[in-house]
C-alpha cells in the first residue's frame, strides 16, 4: 500500500523551522511520505506551522490557512491541521472563523499533531530531525521561550519561560547533523545569550559553542538573536579565538533613544549600546554585526527618530533589518501607550531607515573589491552559483554570485574566490 502524503508547509522564523524538522522526524518515523511546502495536490493532508509575533505575519498564517480551507471545500485536500504560535494566541478564534481546519494545536501540541494525523507520537525520536532546509546547512535551536519583558513581545505569553536544552542532547544532535553533511550550524533561541542560566545556574553559551565547534565535521557556526543587555562576557573572546565560529553576531538592537528604549523596557540604554558595540569592534575588529531595529513604538517622536537614524549612520551596521511597531494585545505596550502613529507614517520610517542602510551597504562592498573570501556554496541561480561568506547568513543576508561557466561547484562546497563587483548587498567573485 502507498505510503500516505503528508504536506508541512512552514511560516515564520527558522525556530518554527526547527519544530517542523521534529514533526517531520515522527511523521516518517510513522511510515509517512512528508512533503515540505510543496505543491503537489497527491498530499491530501496538510499541517501549517504558523508564526503569531507581528500583523505581517499573523496576516500572511491567516491567507495561508483560509487559502486551504478553500483548496479543502474544493476537494483538492482532505485533512486540514494548524499548530504554533497563531494556533496558541488565537486558537477560539480561529475555530469559530476556519471551521474547515480539522483541529488547532498550540506550541507544544507536536505530540498531538502527530496522533491527530494518525500516527503514533514514538519516544525513541524525541530530539530527531529530517531536514527541510538545505543539506549542507542547518538551525540548531539550543532553548525555548524567554525571560526578558520587552514591552512590545507576545513571545514569552506564547512560548512560555526560557527553557535551555541539556548541552548533552544539542551536541548529540549537532553530530547527527554533521553526519548527514552539515557544515555550517545556525545557533538560534529567542534570546541566545541566556542559554544555561535555567539548567547551569549560569550562562554558559561560550561553553557550549566551544563543545560544538570540536564536533568533526562542523566547519562554520554563526549565532543568532544575542540580547544586548547582560551580553556573556566569556562569549567574546570564545568568538574571536575560535577559528569555526563565523566573525558575525545577530544583536538586535531595536532603538537607541533613551525615551524609547525605556518604553521597550530593553534594560539597555542609549549610551550601554554604543559602548557594547565599541567593545565588541575592539576585541573582533573583523566583525560584521547584525541588528534589527523597530520603528514607530510609542515615544518615537521625531526626535526620538532622529536618534535612530544618526545612530545607523554612526555605526554603520554591516546588516541591518528594520520593522514598523506593531500593537500586539496583550502586551504591556498595548495596555499602557497609545500607538499613535498611522501604518503609513511607521512604512515610511521603516523606508527611510533602508535608503540609509542601502548607502551603507553599497559602501562597505565597495571595499570589498579585489579581495579574497571562502565562500560556502548553498545553490544556482541563472548564470551563477550563489555562495555566502562567514559574514553572511541564509536568506537574511548578501549573497556571493560567482559564474557557472567556471566549473562545476556543489552545495556545501568551500571554494575561495576573489571580488570582481559589487552591488548594494550582493558581490560578484571569481574562483582566486
Amino acid at each position: 500500500m502507498a505510503k500516505r502524503k503528508i504536506n508541512i508547509i512552514t511560516l515564520g522564523c527558522s525556530k518554527n523551522m526547527v519544530d517542523s524538522e521534529y514533526l517531520v522526524a515522527q511523521l516518517t518515523g510513522n511510515n509517512f511520505e512528508v512533503l515540505h511546502d510543496s505543491n503537489d495536490e497527491s498530499a491530501k493532508t496538510v499541517v501549517v506551522n504558523t508564526c503569531g509575533f507581528i500583523d505581517e505575519a499573523k496576516q500572511e498564517s491567516v491567507n495561508t490557512i483560509l487559502n486551504l480551507a478553500r483548496a479543502k471545500r474544493a476537494g483538492i485536500i482532505d485533512r486540514l491541521f494548524v499548530f504554533g504560535c497563531l494556533a496558541e494566541r488565537y486558537k477560539k478564534d480561529l475555530i469559530a472563523e476556519i471551521p474547515e481546519v480539522d483541529d488547532f494545536f498550540g506550541v507544544r501540541g507536536l505530540q498531538d499533531v502527530v496522533k491527530a494525523i494518525g500516527g503514533d507520537y514514538k519516544e525513541s525520536l524525541v530530539g530527531e530531525r529530517v531536514a527541510v532546509s538545505p543539506a549542507h546547512y542547518a538551525y540548531l535551536k539550543i532553548s525555548e521561550g524567554c525571560n526578558r519583558h520587552c514591552s512590545y513581545c507576545i513571545i514569552p505569553k506564547i512560548r512560555g519561560k526560557h527553557v535551555s536544552v541539556p548541552k548533552e542532547l544539542l551536541l548529540n544532535q549537532t553530530r547527527k547533523l554533521a553526519e548527514r553533511g552539515v557544515k555550517e550550524l545556525l545557533v538560534i533561541a529567542q534570546d541566545s545569550t541566556s542559554y544555561g542560566i535555567d539548567l547551569y545556574r549560569r550562562k554558559c553559551l561560550a561553553e557550549l559553542l566551544h563543545e560544538i565547534s570540536e564536533v568533526a565535521g562542523i566547519e562554520r557556526i554563526r549565532l543568532h538573536y544575542a540580547y544586548p543587555a547582560g551580553f556573556p562576557a566569556a562569549l567574546l573572546a570564545e568568538m574571536r579565538d575560535n577559528p569555526k565560529i563565523c566573525k558575525y553576531l545577530d544583536v538586535p538592537f531595536q532603538h537607541v533613544s533613551d525615551k524609547v528604549l525605556r518604553n521597550m523596557r530593553r534594560g539597555i540604554t542609549r549610551k550601554g549600546s554604543y559602548d557594547f558595540i565599541e567593545k565588541i569592534r575592539r576585541e573582533i575588529p573583523d566583525i560584521a554585526l547584525r541588528t534589527t531595529l523597530m520603528v514607530g513604538h510609542p515615544g518615537e517622536g521625531k526626535a526620538e527618530f532622529e536618534e535612530l537614524k544618526q545612530f545607523v549612520r554612526e555605526v554603520r551596521f554591516e546588516r541591518l533589518g528594520v520593522f514598523p511597531y506593531s500593537e500586539e494585545e496583550g502586551t504591556y505596550s498595548a495596555r499602557e501607550f497609545n500607538d499613535s502613529l498611522s501604518n503609513k507614517q511607521k512604512r515610511e520610517r521603516a523606508d527611510e531607515i533602508m535608503l540609509i542602510q542601502n548607502k551603507i551597504s553599497a559602501e562597505l562592498n565597495s571595499a570589498k573589491m579585489g579581495k579574497q573570501y571562502r565562500i560556502i556554496i548553498d545553490g544556482e541561480e541563472g548564470d551563477y552559483y550563489t555562495g555566502r561568506t562567514e559574514y553572511d547568513s541564509p536568506e537574511v543576508d548578501g549573497e556571493v554570485l560567482i559564474p557557472r561557466a567556471e566549473g562545476k561547484l556543489l552545495p556545501g562546497e568551500f571554494v575561495d574566490v576573489k571580488i570582481i563587483a559589487t552591488e548594494d548587498y550582493d558581490l560578484y567573485g571569481t574562483r582566486a
